[in-house]
């Protein structure tokens, strides 16, 4: 069948603006250590620019997600069992998300994106593939709960996470997200989620420092959004992409270094910069198997499964909705 026109929970104004965009890069410009959240990197173009990183030979992290989702789909559904509705957040262009549907038989597949000419793109190519399965995206900010499709709102959940896109936050707006999950999905859901692992340094760099430069456009195209979306005129030339190794908090992080002194507008605030100083634009945490679990745990989530690539660069892991306790 084909996608029905997607549901859209994105709040602008009355000039189009999205409201939570501009107020998260006024807020973070305004910080003695700029900032802007990871997840406004995916625009149209920047969700583009997005999977062409995923093709690169430096980037392991897709490949090592698919090699666990086709050569685990018997065990992963096994335990996931048959007839869910899948809601996969942040869905992007849903390159992972065949391989899973195919193996576990679900009842219906709610994607969701904040990327709205994007995702129902990709949800009418896998409508294409699926042509028996319900197919529900929703426009939305999935950072906090999501009013699900009432197509399946009687049927049991199995939420998916691929990517490592939990690794993009600090633990406790990564612990906040995992529990509105929980909220959007409900007591007794599942949730298959990818979380990317500590290895050498070196290889986490190179994946986050393309020799091609597609990660430092990736970067960039946040500015070029800001100036696009919030009137802004900030100097795109007064910019390096810079990708840093954090290891205190095991992650890696990714900069926009000012190149010189610059001075700029956004949504008519000024903002000065001197050079050298940056603008934090993403973290990408590395796990273990215990700071993964404990994660997990904190936010209500069970794990009852994990599984991981040959060269042990990634994992998959799959947990349950538990009703928080309040003793132990």
């Amino acid at each position: 069948m084909n996608p029905p026109h997607s549901l859209r929970l994105v709040e602008r104004d009355a000039d189009g603006v999205d409201l939570a965009f501009r107020a998260d890069v006024l807020a973070g410009l305004s910080e003695p250590q700029k900032a802007v959240p990871a997840r406004w990197f995916y625009d149209d173009a920047g969700s583009q620019l997005f999977e062409d990183i995923t093709q690169l030979p430096e980037y392991y992290p897709t490949r090592a997600e698919t090699e666990i989702l086709s050569s685990r789909a018997a065990d992963i559904a096994g335990l996931i069992g048959k007839g869910r509705a899948v809601v996969e957040f942040g869905s992007g262009s849903s390159v992972k998300t065949p391989l899973l549907l195919s193996a576990i038989a679900p009842s219906a597949y709610v994607p969701l994106d904040i990327a709205g000419d994007f995702l129902r793109a990709s949800s009418a190519v896998l409508a294409g593939k699926f042509p028996g399965l319900a197919v529900l995206p929703v426009e939305a900010d999935f950072m906090r709960r999501v009013e699900l499709p009432d197509e399946v709102a009687g049927l049991p959940k199995l939420g998916f996470f691929p990517g490592s896109t939990i690794g993009n936050m600090i633990a406790r707006t990564a612990t906040d997200l995992l529990r509105s999950m929980r909220e959007t999905l409900g007591e007794g859901a599942l949730l298959l989620i990818g979380m990317d692992l500590v290895k050498d340094e070196r290889v986490l760099l190179a994946a986050y420092d393309d020799a091609a430069g597609v990660t430092a456009a990736f970067n960039r195209n946040l500015l070029v959004r800001i100036n696009r979306e919030l009137d802004g005129d900030i100097p795109l030339d007064a910019f390096a992409h810079e990708a840093r190794w954090n290891d205190p908090f095991a992650r890696i992080e990714m900069h926009l270094v000012a190149r010189r002194d610059v001075s700029f507008t956004v949504s008519g605030q000024t903002f000065d910069m001197a050079a050298g100083t940056s603008i934090h634009t993403e973290n990408s945490h590395k796990f273990t198997k215990r700071s993964a679990q404990m994660l997990l745990a904190a936010s209500g989530w069970e794990p009852r499964a994990r599984w991981t690539d040959e060269a042990r660069q990634f994992s998959l892991v799959l947990a349950e909705s538990r009703p928080p306790r309040s003793a132990p």
